[in-house]
């Protein structure tokens, strides 16, 4: 005899709207979010007032391919540092937050299928950080180029390869994300996940040469070195950078960003449903 009272599945729409009422009743949120913005807006800023001041001093050679310039300053790889700091850890948060406090077991118990509770925290996070990560890029390469402009060497958003140097710098907020909630999924240790996610994201990729062909693919088939490729618009043809004895492609840097993200998400939600708590 069915039970009157038994409670149906809660709906997909249900899981996205609990996951978004987690990620933005957490203050921590909008403290990391806020202050990496403008941390990151504030380093291109002054990246782009350093070459706006340095402009007359310029040679003919620098002053001929100031478009690259431009576009570097549109966002800096110290910037994109800071960037993946915080979404990074918000990602692995996500995950490691509920661990830690022990309210996954509520959450199981509310909701006994697991992956479709992970599947809606990817959903959420991604969106929110690719929303983010759009924000802060649009608005990054709306103020360098405006302080550009004084010296008449701003780049509008039309000019060939600005629009990929905001899409990639976008993009790489919500790929570095999923990737602290995989490690965050797999380790549950906040620390632990922290320490990790930092060394995959922004320590792996100055520790691994060029010299060699496998090596460089290795190089080239990590997230950060994906961006900084997606966003060198000079490159193969920049007289101030070295060529790289095994280039990689515009193509292959978009792959590499989707591949990462979705072997992120495929691993939070499989470890999580396959995993005791």
């Amino acid at each position: 005899m069915t039970s009157a009272l038994a409670v149906p599945a809660a709906r997909f729409t249900d899981l996205l709207i609990a996951e978004w009422i987690k990620l933005r009743s957490l203050r921590s949120t909008y403290w990391a979010l806020g202050a990496s913005a403008l941390s990151v807006v504030a380093f291109n800023a002054n990246a782009a007032r350093a070459d706006y001041a340095n402009y007359p001093h310029y040679n003919g050679i620098m002053r001929a391919h100031f478009v690259d310039i431009a576009l570097r300053d549109a966002f800096t790889a110290g910037a994109a540092m800071i960037l993946v700091l915080a979404v990074a850890g918000i990602g692995a948060v996500t995950v490691v937050g509920e661990y830690s406090t022990g309210l996954i077991r509520t959450t199981f118990a509310a909701v006994p299928d697991r992956r479709a509770l992970m599947t809606a925290k990817v959903v959420v996070v991604t969106a929110v950080m690719t929303v983010f990560g759009a924000v802060v890029a649009g608005a990054s390469f709306a103020v360098t180029q405006a302080i550009l402009d004084g010296r008449g060497q701003g780049v509008s958003i039309g000019r060939p390869g600005a629009m990929r140097v905001v899409v990639a710098s976008a993009l790489l907020a919500p790929v570095c994300a999923l990737v602290g909630m995989g490690l965050g999924a797999l380790i549950r240790h906040s620390a632990t996940t922290m320490v990790l996610t930092v060394f995959v994201v922004l320590l792996l990729p100055t520790m691994v040469t060029e010299r060699y062909h496998w090596t460089a693919c290795v190089r080239n088939a990590l997230p950060f070195n994906a961006w900084d490729r997606l966003v060198d618009i000079g490159y193969g043809h920049d007289p101030f950078t070295l060529a790289s004895r095994y280039p990689t492609t515009v193509t292959g840097g978009w792959l590499v960003f989707a591949a990462w993200a979705l072997v992120a998400a495929v691993v939070a939600v499989v470890t999580v449903d396959r995993r005791d708590v």
